[in-house]
């Protein structure tokens, strides 16, 4: 069976030229970083060079990077890096579990949090974020893509608020990084996260910058690892897989393949919405990453379509992956406004670079056909057929 996979926002596969990248670093090249001897500083040359890459992806200097474990790190890191009992939070209801359950537990240690809301398109009002600070306000910490529905947050007028209020201002950059381009000096962020396997590097490797002369309290003790931010010896093979993975998107960008795969993305979008009716866009209106697009199929269970698509080869996914298995509807969703029984009917389609037309065709004679299928199966579907 043909198998296509169109959940790059859960995880991407690793690229060729990446795996390539890292390979020597499983074996012949396996020093431990910190050694002063040449195994050691053979390694450390590899890390400063990926660090060097990620830094050119976000637009910052090399000293402004630490390597992480991945974006839940990085989100964790910054937030409870950032603050201290009595400091307030404001973040927002759309926010990825890696900030809400860190603010949640900052609730838990003193800390005072506001949850700003969301429009229909799943927008934050920067004016909501201005009205929500208070005179002990530490953090603002605003995603800049939405890993459901792939809209892209005003950050850089948020930033700007975080400056003339002068309170620190962390974006969680997960879904962005890679797929759109990034500057950390437009966006006036002093953090900012971003992970390695959904931008075609391997799982268990992520950056955070911070902005120099930023003050971070290590969520981790031990050694002196990144400048005494982040102990533990460095994930040398994730290390250097990342930055490969940031010369290969930088490189994409500079040959338009993220407005390439924005042109796939909406011929995916438009011709499911021009076979299956009672559907719709999730965040339509809204500017997004090029990769993505959440449509809604009235009349249908999110999770019964996802093991049907799956049965036929066609990998996609309800929302999160990380609340897979989950009985409540997507909290984004419902933050959106969506009915529950719609925002379980709802279904993401994200795009990776290895993505082809061929696929996209593939995909757009199955998921027709599925809904019509599940919807035949549906007895709220056949009462409403009978009574029109």
């Amino acid at each position: 069976m043909l198998r296509i996979y169109l959940d790059n926002n859960a995880t991407t596969p690793v690229l060729t030229e990446v795996l390539e990248a890292m390979r020597p670093y499983f074996g012949e090249r396996f020093g431990n970083a910190s050694s002063i001897h040449h195994h050691g500083q053979e390694t450390r040359a590899a890390v400063e060079r990926a660090r060097d890459a990620v830094a050119r992806l976000l637009g910052c200097r090399v000293a402004e990077v630490v390597f992480t474990s991945g974006g839940t790190e990085g989100d964790n890191l910054a937030i409870v890096g950032l603050t201290i009992a009595g400091d307030h939070v404001v973040t927002s209801s759309i926010e990825h579990h890696a900030v809400l359950l860190t603010c949640k537990h900052l609730e838990e240690n003193g800390c005072e949090v506001t949850y700003v809301p969301v429009d229909g398109r799943g927008l934050v009002d920067p004016d909501d974020v201005r009205r929500a600070l208070r005179s002990n306000t530490k953090l603002i910490s605003i995603m800049m893509a939405n890993n459901e529905t792939g809209v892209l947050q005003p950050v850089e007028e948020i930033g700007k608020i975080a400056a003339e209020a002068d309170v620190y201002f962390h974006t969680d950059a997960v879904q962005a990084a890679g797929k759109v381009p990034i500057d950390v000096k437009r966006i006036a962020c002093d953090a900012l996260s971003i992970s390695g396997h959904k931008m075609h590097a391997p799982q268990g490797v992520g950056a955070l910058y911070v902005r120099r002369g930023t003050h971070l309290q290590p969520l981790f003790f031990g050694g002196r690892h990144e400048r005494s931010r982040r102990a533990g010896t460095e994930n040398v093979p994730g290390i250097v897989g990342l930055g490969k993975a940031a010369e290969l998107a930088m490189q994409g960008f500079e040959h338009s393949d993220d407005k390439k795969m924005s042109t796939l993305r909406d011929r995916l979008q438009r011709g499911i919405l021009a076979q299956a009716e009672e559907a719709g866009v999730n965040g339509e209106g809204a500017q997004r990453v090029p990769n993505t697009s959440n449509i809604y199929f009235d009349h249908i269970e999110g999770e019964a379509m996802v093991i049907s698509l799956d049965l036929k080869g066609l990998a996609v996914s309800t929302g999160a992956a990380c609340s897979s298995g989950a009985i409540e509807p997507s909290h984004v969703l419902v933050a959106m406004g969506l009915r529950a029984d719609r925002a379980r009917a709802s279904i993401r389609f994200s795009l990776g670079k290895q993505s082809t037309e061929e696929e996209v065709d593939i995909a757009l004679a199955l998921v027709p056909e599925t809904v019509a299928r599940l919807r035949e199966l549906s007895p709220v579907y056949k009462r409403q057929a009978v009574s029109h």
